[in-house]
């Protein structure tokens, strides 16, 4: 849990989630290659290679001529928000422009401690170049209207994004751009562009009599990100499968750009793999067909408050297993097949799973498995770790449900899992 813990407060951008996720692989001997270079694979090779410095994939290669991948997918992005221009105009306030990234709680966002993350762009006499930035102090605050003046706000109010959601950041003296300017080690002047976000300050922690849940920002989708990095590091990897760990960006605004799952990024790297061993068409085609992919995405737990919003016969429980995720729409990509793969090696490993799906009522949304599946045609299946309030500034989780996540991936990494014919699987 110290090590999630490690890893939420200090992956405060999808930027800064990457350059943690490369540091522990930095660490377990993966060696990270450019997609701008020729690639020289080699055998038991240990790799990773990052797109916008802002998804990153991982795989690890057999020592004999794999058969199958065996794939993990999870996100790097929360919602948040985007910071367009560090000084609004306005008299007394220092002031930023900020607009929405993703489907966020907005109330969530209202009069806590705020910084800012991301990375600016910098001139410099070699290029230029791109450093992540991130002020580790207090600089922002989106303050509430007083109830004095808005005396209907507890029976419901609709938020304005450019009015309600603006943040302050100082007196009107105030100067961010030397701030992000410090941050960067340049000067302001040399700052030709940024990408920034806005990011919650308060640490992840743990909440209970027992300390059995914690609270975090970025638990959907950064602790199924982690989780399931520990797990593919862990692995004792078998000599059939080449092993694979993706973290992509802009799952939260479709994912539909190149770091996105709608991007070529791992298309591109399994075809660059696939040629490394000098596979024809007919072997790749084979290869994706007997593999198996694991989309990780956070599933919503029933909220104590409000259980009429969970279909009852699928009661999902903070603490009680690792979710799979269904959807009659494909909006998930879980079939009877994989889920019954999964199901059972979790079984086989004493691992609790429960089953979800939205009431009949209730539309779901959809994530990085069917997303994908535009792209690669390889059985998937869609998993999450439980949680409460998703998309808030600050989320809820379950302790137990982090262990069982990373015993599950090992377990999966560690398997010879594969689909001999169609219908048929070997465990």
């Amino acid at each position: 849990m110290e090590n999630l813990f490690r890893y939420l407060n200090r992956s405060v951008s999808p930027f800064h989630a990457v350059f943690e996720a490369s540091e522990e692989l930095n660490r377990y001997g993966f060696k990270q290659i450019e997609e701008t270079s020729l690639w020289k694979l080699s055998p038991g090779g240990k790799y990773y290679v990052t797109r916008n410095q802002s998804s990153i994939v991982a795989f690890e290669l057999p020592g004999e001529r794999p058969e199958y991948y065996h794939m993990a997918a999870s996100h790097s992005d929360s919602p948040s928000f985007r910071i367009k221009k560090f000084r609004a105009e306005g008299k007394n306030y220092a002031k930023a422009e900020v607009e929405g990234y993703g489907g966020m709680i907005m109330s969530s966002w209202f009069d806590r401690p705020l910084s800012f993350a991301g990375r600016a762009v910098v001139r410099t006499q070699e290029g230029i170049v791109s450093r992540l930035v991130a002020a580790e102090r207090n600089l922002f605050v989106i303050p509430n209207l007083s109830i004095h003046f808005n005396r209907e706000i507890n029976k419901g109010y609709n938020y304005n994004p450019q009015i309600d959601l603006q943040p302050v950041y100082g007196g009107e003296e105030g100067d961010l751009e030397k701030v992000v300017a410090g941050e960067a080690a340049c000067l302001p002047n040399d700052i030709l562009d940024t990408d920034l976000i806005l990011c919650v300050r308060q640490p992840a922690d743990y909440v209970g009599v027992n300390q059995e849940f914690y609270m975090a920002p970025r638990i959907d989708d950064l602790a199924c990100a982690y989780t399931t990095l520990c797990g593919f590091l862990e692995a004792k990897k078998p000599q059939k499968a080449v092993s694979i760990w993706c973290m992509f960006d802009n799952e939260e605004v479709g994912s539909g750009t190149r770091q996105g799952a709608l991007g070529n990024f791992l298309p591109e790297i399994l075809s660059r793999i696939e040629a490394s061993y000098k596979a024809n068409e007919e072997e790749r085609a084979g290869m994706r067909s007997r593999s198996l992919l694991i989309s990780a995405d956070n599933a919503h737990a029933v909220h104590p408050n409000f259980p009429a919003k969970s279909d009852a016969e699928f009661p999902v429980v903070l603490n009680q297993g690792i979710v799979i995720k269904y959807n009659a729409s494909q909006k998930y990509t879980t079939t009877g097949l994989t889920a019954a793969v999964f199901t059972e090696l979790c079984y086989q490993n004493k691992i609790p799973v429960q089953r979800f799906a939205n009431r009949a009522d209730s539309p779901g949304g959809s994530t990085l498995g069917n997303l994908l599946s535009h792209q690669l045609s390889i059985p998937m299946l869609d998993i999450g770790l439980p949680q409460l309030a998703m998309h808030s500034a600050v989320e809820t989780a379950g302790c137990r449900d982090v262990q069982f996540m990373i015993e599950a991936l090992r377990s999966f990494y560690e398997s010879n899992i594969a689909q001999e014919s169609d219908g048929k699987w070997l465990l």
